[in-house]
């Protein structure tokens, strides 16, 4: 089971717009809802210019996402962000709420539409456990020679152990499915 990133608090390098601070002067850290480390491919288009990057989602919450990408649209730019992850996508406008030089922005997400969150909300039961991930192994190749009862069952041990490791996050469906690919050969 995957555990909630906690903020480090950030330094501002460059250009970069200010990471929101508290009286104290550090990081103010608002989120209401956790987020958790999530690798996904994104397309993030800026609703004014419609200037377009293709990036990566390092970390998933209910309400935002953290991109990586060396040159971050401005604090406050309005975006369209879609996030790619196995067979499902992700859809929604989203407000940069701080940028990192060199490093990436904190996206704040609008409300999406009630199919594109129930996407969301499928990703983050998995991620913190809540749910089962959903992995099908059945559309990998099946064994072609008959095997003993006994390597068949390991076989079947070790399956249920990558797919206890995906569930858990400890795996990526990518790493499980290479790893069960190279098991059924």
């Amino acid at each position: 089971m995957s555990q909630p990133k906690e903020s480090a608090s950030p330094t501002v390098s460059g250009d970069a717009a200010p990471i929101p601070k508290d009286r104290r002067g550090t990081v103010d850290n608002r989120r209401r809802h956790p987020r958790f480390p999530f690798t996904a491919a994104a397309e993030v288009i800026d609703m004014k210019s419609h200037a377009r990057m293709n990036t990566r989602v390092s970390d998933l919450g209910l309400e935002g996402a953290y991109v990586d990408t060396q040159s971050p649209f401005p604090l406050g730019t309005e975006v369209r962000i879609r996030i790619t992850n196995s067979s499902r996508t992700f859809e929604t406008r989203a407000t940069v709420m701080y940028a990192l030089a060199n490093m990436g922005m904190g996206l704040s997400f609008s409300p999406p539409e009630p199919e594109q969150l129930w996407v969301l909300q499928k990703w983050l039961g998995e991620l913190s456990g809540e749910t089962p991930c959903e992995f099908d192994p059945s559309g990998l190749e099946a064994p072609q020679r008959a095997e003993s009862n006994s390597v068949e069952r390991q076989r079947d041990v070790l399956r249920d152990l990558l797919n206890a490791l995906i569930q858990k996050g400890t795996l990526t469906n990518s790493e499980g499915t290479a790893m069960l690919q190279r098991l059924l050969r």
